[in-house]
C-alpha cells in the first residue's frame, strides 16, 4: 500500500511542503511569505492558521485532495530533549513549542507540529514529527562543559543527519545501529556530529554553541573577549544574540553568506575571500577530527551534507584534511522532506513505532 503523507517544513519567511506516496514525491512547493505580511499576522507562534490556509490552497492548486492523505508530518521544532525517532504530536508538545523558557527562544520550525496537527485532526488522521532539532543522544560525559552552571545541550540538524546516515549505512553495507560515523551538515549554520553505534553522542550545537564558524554563526569564541563584548554597552542581549547567530562568520568578514559567490570570488583571485573561507574549512576539519576521538578512532565513514556540500572547492579542501580518518562521502543539499515523509510512512507500515512525547 502506498501511504500518502503531507510534509510541512516552516522557515522564518517560507513554508516548504511536499506530498509523498510512500517514497515517491507527488509534488513539492516552497511558499514564500512577505515579511511585512507576517508582521501583520503576528509573532511566529500566531502564524499557524495563516500558513495552514496557504498550505491547503497550494494542495488544491496541485490537485491533491486532503481526504487522500493518510498522515501529516511537521518539522519538529525546539521541543524538550528527546531521543531520535518519530513522535505523535500531542498537546504537551504543542504547549512546549509555544514556551520559550527552556531554549530561550522560539524557532519558525515550532510551527510545523501546530500546522500538521490542525490539518490532521480535521481529517481524523495521525500527525507526527520526526527527529526534531532537539534530539539528544549525548553520552553523559559530553554534557559536561567546564562549569557546573552550564550543561552542554544537543541542538543539531538531526533530521537530515540521521536520514543521511541511514542512507550511507546501506551504501556501505553496514547496520546503522553498529556504525561509527562523523557527520558535517554545512548550511547557514553547522552541525558537526560524532555518531557512535547509530547514536549522535556529541555535537557542537548548531545555533549558539561551540564548533567552527559558519556563513552566519560565530562558532566558538575566546571567553574573555565575549565577556568584554557583552559588557561593552554596545549591544543589548538580543542584539548580541542576533549578531552571533545571524550576522557573524563569513557574513561579518565578507559581507555575504553565499558560499557560491565567495567561491566565485576566490576563483577570480580574491585573496581576502580565500583567507576566511579557508579558515572556515580549517575549523570544520578540526572539529570533525575531534569527533574521531569520541569513538577511539574507529570510524566507518565520514559524510558531508548541506548546501555548502555542492561547492567543489570546499569539498576538495575539507576532504584533504580529513580523509586520513575514514572514507569521505558527499551528500549535497538536504533531504528533510524525504526524511519527514519516510518517518511517517514507516510508522503507518508498522516498520517503526511512533513514540509518545513526554520528556
Amino acid at each position: 500500500m502506498k501511504y500518502r503523507v503531507l510534509a510541512i517544513n516552516p522557515g522564518s519567511t517560507s513554508t516548504k511542503i511536499s506530498v509523498f506516496d510512500a517514497d515517491i514525491e507527488v509534488f513539492i512547493k516552497t511558499l514564500r511569505h512577505d515579511p511585512a505580511e507576517l508582521d501583520r499576522v503576528g509573532p511566529i507562534m500566531e502564524q499557524d492558521q495563516y500558513r495552514k490556509q496557504l498550505v491547503l490552497e497550494a494542495m488544491k492548486e496541485n490537485n491533491v485532495d486532503p481526504k487522500s492523505l493518510d498522515a501529516v508530518v511537521g518539522r519538529g521544532g525546539m521541543v524538550h530533549p528527546v531521543h531520535g525517532g518519530t513522535f505523535r504530536i500531542n498537546d504537551k508538545m504543542l504547549a512546549d513549542l509555544k514556551d520559550p523558557s527552556f531554549w530561550g527562544r522560539v524557532h519558525a520550525s515550532n510551527l510545523g507540529p501546530h500546522i500538521a496537527k490542525s490539518i490532521a485532526d480535521e481529517l481524523n488522521i495521525p500527525s507526527f514529527i520526526v527527529d526534531p532539532v532537539a534530539v539528544d543522544e549525548f553520552d553523559d560525559i559530553a554534557r559536561i562543559s567546564g562549569i557546573p552552571e552550564i550543561t552542554r545541550k544537543s541542538l543539531l540538524h538531526a533530521l537530515n543527519i540521521r536520514y543521511t546516515a541511514r542512507v550511507l549505512a546501506k551504501k556501505i553495507n553496514k547496520d546503522f545501529d553498529k556504525c561509527n560515523m562523523i557527520a558535517a551538515h554545512l548550511g547557514g549554520g553547522f552541525s558537526v556530529v560524532a555518531i557512535k553505534q547509530g547514536q549522535m553522542v556529541d555535537a557542537n550545537n548548531a545555533l549558539l554553541g561551540m564548533g567552527p564558524f559558519s556563513p552566519q554563526r560565530a562558532g566558538a569564541l575566546p571567553i574573555g573577549d565575549i565577556i568584554e563584548m557583552a559588557y561593552s554597552g554596545k549591544y543589548t542581549k538580543k542584539e548580541l544574540q542576533t549578531y552571533l547567530s545571524k550576522n557573524a562568520g563569513l557574513t561579518a568578514y565578507l559581507g555575504t553568506d553565499d558560499g557560491k559567490l565567495i567561491c566565485d570570488r576566490i576563483e577570480a583571485g580574491d585573496l581576502e575571500a580565500k583567507k576566511y573561507f579557508d579558515a572556515m574549512i580549517y575549523q570544520i576539519a578540526k572539529d570533525m577530527a575531534a569527533c574521531a576521538a569520541v569513538v577511539y578512532g574507529k570510524v566507518d565513514a565520514i559524510f558531508i551534507t548541506g548546501g555548502l556540500a555542492y561547492g567543489k572547492y570546499l569539498v576538495d579542501e575539507l576532504t584533504k584534511r580529513i580523509e586520513f580518518i575514514a572514507p569521505v562521502h558527499i551528500f549535497p543539499g538536504e533531504y528533510e522532506m524525504e526524511a519527514l515523509s519516510q518517518g511517517a510512512v514507516n510508522v503507518l507500515k508498522g516498520i517503526e513505532e511512533a513514540y509518545e512525547y513526554n520528556p
